[in-house]
């Protein structure tokens, strides 16, 4: 092993023939605080969230910072792997040698061994009746309870300390109009 490092979600792996090897870790029953103002507004994954979607075999992607144009591994074209236990969802990707001659993969490899990328962040869409808010204490919790996963990325400073996440929805019995749902389905970013 030539370089290997542990960063907040990521573990890195880089052998002497060049493949580099991440493992993510997202925890289920984590809840975290996503918004500290008069009202807080706090989000929980149950576990499995992502079961349905990880055992269907669809592709899902790992991105550098949720963007589409920059990916490092697809579960088509066999680089990533997923394992979702009652624990956590887990992920493998595998970065072959050839991917160092793509200038962002260089340019991401370079700063998760800096230690300025480490958190990873689920890109996913929530179906009707995937979720619950409700009041809790001085605020409002979700609840995800199952969820689509799309991709999941490598972010700089994630929304979960201990896997991270996005923003969601914050409307108790929320229901969405589906004639105003974009593509990007129940997805807000901090």
């Amino acid at each position: 092993m030539l370089w290997s490092g542990y960063s907040g979600g990521l573990e890195v792996r880089t052998s002497e023939g060049g493949l580099t090897v991440l493992r993510g870790r997202f925890p289920y029953a984590v809840p975290t605080v996503l918004s500290d103002g008069k009202e807080k507004r706090r989000e929980v994954f149950e576990a499995r969230a992502f079961g349905a979607s990880v055992a269907s075999g669809g592709d899902v992607h790992l991105l550098v910072h949720h963007d589409m144009n920059k990916p490092l591994a697809s579960r088509g074209a066999g680089s990533l792997e997923f394992d979702d236990t009652d624990d956590a969802l887990t992920f493998e990707a595998r970065i072959s040698p050839e991917m160092d001659k793509v200038g962002y993969v260089r340019d991401f490899l370079g700063t998760l061994a800096a230690g300025l990328v480490g958190g990873i962040s689920p890109g996913f869409r929530v179906p009707q009746g995937g979720d619950m808010v409700k009041r809790s204490g001085d605020g409002l919790l979700r609840v995800v309870k199952s969820a689509d996963l799309i991709e999941i990325s490598a972010v700089t400073k994630p929304a979960y300390p201990a896997a991270q996440i996005e923003a969601r929805n914050w409307e108790p019995d929320y229901t969405p109009d589906q004639s105003k749902i974009a593509s990007v389905i129940n997805r807000w970013r901090l």
